[in-house]
């Protein structure tokens, strides 16, 4: 008689490793560990978007448009970035390894998001991205690491965190900005949409 499908080796792996889960803040130091994980694992399922490096939000686009940087210049760029602590977030590993990011930057920090008319900008955080290597996903890593964001922009003093979902999204690039449900549950409050799929979502922190 057969018994039930066992699980696939690697995903039994990952949530067994997931327990033992360590959220980093990004940090010059650990720029190597960065660029294993991008170089590797975090789009080994979508090679369409390994060129990215986390750079689109910072890419100028008056050098030229977005889908002329390549992965090169992406990733020189970013480790600029990091060596200037522009780029920021927490990466979460496992067993040593990187395998999941969040970009977590103060607002003002971040290029395409400072043509917005937003009066509460140098006191808001931003929540641009999560990338977890595929074995790690729908296992909790996200909401770790939004939560270590969350509680790293606070500690810095900032009064909001900010976050961008597609509403309806379903794929997992399709929910590279983080999905709604995630936010939602995390405290956080729908405060604009754009008419195109689009909410911005903030959490105000509590001051205590």
């Amino acid at each position: 008689m057969k018994g039930r499908p066992a699980a696939p080796a690697a995903a039994a792996r990952a949530m067994n490793d997931t327990a033992h889960l360590d959220i980093r803040p990004l940090a010059p130091a650990c720029a190597a560990d960065y660029f294993t994980f991008f170089d590797g694992d975090a789009f080994a399922d979508n090679p369409r978007w390994a060129s990215c490096y986390c750079h689109f939000l910072w890419a100028p686009t008056d050098v030229k448009p977005w889908n002329r940087w390549t992965g090169a210049e992406n990733r020189a760029a970013v480790a600029d970035l990091i060596a200037a602590r522009e780029l920021q977030g927490y990466l979460a590993y496992v067993a040593g390894k990187p395998i999941g990011w969040c970009n977590a930057t103060p607002k003002v920090k971040i290029p395409a998001l400072r043509e917005e008319r937003d009066p509460d900008a140098a006191v808001v955080g931003a929540i641009a991205c999560f990338v977890i290597a595929k074995p790690f996903r729908h296992q909790g890593v996200a909401r770790r690491l939004l939560a270590a964001a969350c509680d790293g922009f606070e500690r810095d003093g900032l009064k909001h965190v900010e976050a961008y979902a597609r509403q309806g999204a379903t794929g997992e690039a399709e929910n590279h900005t983080g999905p709604l449900p995630l936010y939602l549950s995390a405290g956080f409050a729908i405060v604009r949409e754009d008419g195109d799929g689009g909410a911005v979502v903030r959490k105000t922190f509590a001051r205590r």
